[in-house]
């Protein structure tokens, strides 16, 4: 089995001691995406911005190792307010129109820079 290190300039940088993604074989697994932009400032505003910001991480990530959205098995979402849920699934729905992966998603006491969003992914690549 080949295991290898994802990383991209085009994905914010990790804060800790851990990489962007990880690949075995044809599987990625990417560390859960905060609202960072690449530049590693977080994005301000509401829950959809953050979201879209988190999302377009993830799909650069994915980009890098091969893979993309559309290949994207499992997810989890962590949310501050789960309150915010709905405005949430709504950007999620725009990037998974179309056969959507498997989900979790829970609410936390706390999430990095204090986001309003925070989502990890498992994916395949060709």
């Amino acid at each position: 089995m080949a295991r290898s290190i994802v990383a991209t300039a085009d994905a914010p940088q990790a804060i800790g001691p851990y990489s962007q993604a990880i690949t075995l074989d044809n599987l990625v697994f990417c560390s859960g995406q905060i609202p960072l932009t690449p530049a590693g400032t977080v994005v301000e505003g509401d829950i959809t911005a953050q979201t879209r910001q988190v999302l377009g991480n993830l799909q650069a990530l994915l980009a890098a190792a091969g893979s993309s959205l559309g290949q994207v098995l499992k997810t989890t979402v962590f949310l501050a307010d789960m309150g915010e849920f709905a405005a949430m699934n709504a950007v999620y729905a725009e990037f998974f129109p179309a056969d959507p992966p498997a989900r979790s998603t829970v609410q936390v006491a706390r999430l990095p820079r204090d986001v309003r969003v925070e989502i990890e992914a498992i994916a395949t690549r060709s």
